[in-house]
């Protein structure tokens, strides 16, 4: 088991890895809404731009933070000794 300040360590990268995160997920939740006027000016598919990010782009990038944020704590983990087996 890791030693104390080394969790502490542990766990201020986890905080920073969690926040740019969530950060990534507020812009692209919140920010396609606040420029979907604008977004709508382009047609994909015959779909307008801000309904496409809303109903397919927002949820390719949450599961791709999903997935970085799970391949960055399983790296996170192994270096400081506490993963999983």
């Amino acid at each position: 088991m890791a030693g104390k300040e080394q969790l502490d360590q542990y766990w201020q990268r986890n905080k920073k890895i969690m926040v740019a995160v969530l950060a990534i997920w507020a812009i692209v939740s919140y920010g396609a809404a606040l420029v979907a006027g604008w977004l709508n000016t382009v047609t994909i598919f015959g779909f307008p731009l801000g309904y496409y990010m809303g109903a397919q782009g927002a949820l390719v990038v949450f599961v791709v933070l999903n997935y970085y944020y799970a391949r960055k704590m399983n790296k996170l983990d192994k270096h400081y000794g506490v993963a999983e087996d």
